[in-house]
């Protein structure tokens, strides 16, 4: 599952984090990243979830 976070459109909600920490994280700025590793932590229907709940659909999934 590839994931992609455009940051041009991230508003830093972080509601990607809370849904799932263990694939996104926020940096400095507060805007989405993912966290090295994270393929090992990817549960598909967490990931969906993430990407449905961005209040601006910055994250897709290819």
């Amino acid at each position: 599952m590839r994931i992609s976070i455009d940051k041009d459109r991230c508003i830093g909600a972080g509601q990607c984090a809370l849904t799932a920490p263990k694939v996104f994280t926020q940096d400095d700025d507060g805007f989405s990243e993912l966290l090295p590793g994270y393929e090992e932590a990817l549960d598909g229907a967490t990931v969906k979830e993430a990407v449905r709940v961005c209040p601006v659909q910055a994250i897709s999934l290819g």
